[in-house]
């Protein structure tokens, strides 16, 4: 029987609910207690879950807590991370990393100084989708990848966060820090480490108008780029085409797909959990399916709409599966895979976009890392409830 670490929450917003829907389905870790700067909202999640609420400096001294599960705002990712380490604490952060390049290299280093497991979302490569896409690319399904696409483009937060108002910032705002980590991180496990990015921004409209909530109707202005267009190129080669748009009302694209030596791989929504891959070997034969909702990890279990999450209806969705592999990690002092390491270059890849397309220069990324291991069904079922 597993080890069940006990979990201490700092940032009481939008994405703890999805953490708390996890205990359902993982049995290795349990948010046992909560804290906030808006002591209103740590209020709201402790009467709501039945836990205990603390100040943030409480909970970061607090001796019985194990793992700091830090969902903080992205600009206070590197400060509450940092903190963690600093209290002996292993730390599980929402992407990205931090918005610097610089300081997610210190957290990387400060954990391994310390022996102390840092993790980071997203953790959606670990479901059926992207692991069912992993195993045929790793079986050569359709030989070796020269090329290929990525897309997300919506219309933006502002439709259904209720203060949208981060992710149109100056520093902290804009697609690639926003949806840029589901697509690269998925990518990067799929074809690995990454060399070069080139990059061009576009600024839409220049206010925006919240869509739900009590603040619903309030226009607030966009202070950041919220279109990139973007070529990466892996250390494998391989070409990739990146779209990331809050510009876009609506397309008919797939999210990721690549174009390989014997054929083409359409790869599922890396923003989710399950989903259903395709491959084609030969122009005009039918595309073949590779469906994943019998898989661990890629189970229906999203039927509708959240109106407190950006979740496609219908799909599966494990938030908190990353966390639950680390705490595994921790017990059995393996290498976890959503790693300090994967989101640092990660993060030198998002960081890279956004100065390729604010200079117009070619930017050679300076970090690398290892291909994550495939997460076995076997391995996964250990975590399962």
């Amino acid at each position: 029987m597993n080890k069940v670490f006990k979990v201490g929450l700092i940032g009481c917003g939008h994405i703890a609910e999805t953490y708390f829907r996890a205990h359902k389905y993982f049995n290795n870790f349990k948010i046992i207690k909560c804290a906030d700067i808006n002591e209103k909202a740590s209020l709201k999640c402790a009467k709501q879950y039945k836990i205990k609420k603390l100040t943030v400096n409480q909970l970061l001294k607090d001796n019985e807590i194990d793992i700091i599960l830090n969902l903080t705002i992205p600009k206070a990712h590197y400060e509450i991370a940092k903190k963690a380490l600093m209290n002996n604490k292993h730390v599980y952060s929402e992407k990205p990393l931090s918005i610097e390049f610089k300081n997610g290299k210190e957290l990387v280093s400060l954990a391994k100084k310390k022996k102390l497991y840092i993790g980071n979302a997203p953790d959606t490569f670990l479901g059926g989708g992207i692991q069912k896409s992993r195993e045929l690319l790793d079986k050569k399904m359709i030989g070796k990848i020269n090329l290929g696409n990525a897309i997300f483009a919506y219309p933006g937060v502002q439709s259904y966060h209720p203060r949208p108002e981060p992710w149109f910032a100056k520093k902290e705002g804009g697609p690639v820090i926003d949806m840029g980590p589901y697509y690269i991180t998925a990518l990067v496990n799929l074809l690995g480490p990454a060399r070069e990015v080139s990059s061009s921004q576009m600024h839409g409209v220049k206010k925006r108008t919240i869509g739900i909530g009590p603040r619903k109707g309030k226009k607030f202005k966009v202070e950041c780029p919220t279109t990139y267009l973007s070529t990466i190129i892996f250390e494998n080669g391989t070409l990739i085409r990146l779209t990331l748009s809050f510009d876009v009302v609506a397309h008919q694209r797939n999210h990721i797909e690549l174009y390989g030596s014997n054929g083409s791989l359409i790869v599922t929504d890396p923003n989710m959990f399950g989903g259903t891959v395709f491959s084609c070997k030969k122009l005009g034969y039918p595309w073949k399916k590779y469906k994943t909702d019998k898989m661990h990890l890629g189970k229906i279990n999203i039927r509708s709409q959240s109106s407190r999450a950006n979740e496609s209806p219908t799909n599966a969705n494990y938030r908190g599966a990353g966390l639950a592999e680390m705490a595994y990690c921790i017990e059995k002092k393996r290498n976890h895979r959503c790693s300090g390491e994967l989101s640092l270059h990660v993060l030198d890849i998002i960081c890279s976009i956004m100065k390729a397309a604010k200079t117009g220069k070619k930017i050679k990324i300076k970090s690398t890392c290892k291909k994550p291991a495939r997460f076995t069904q076997s391995e996964i079922k250990k975590i399962l409830n």
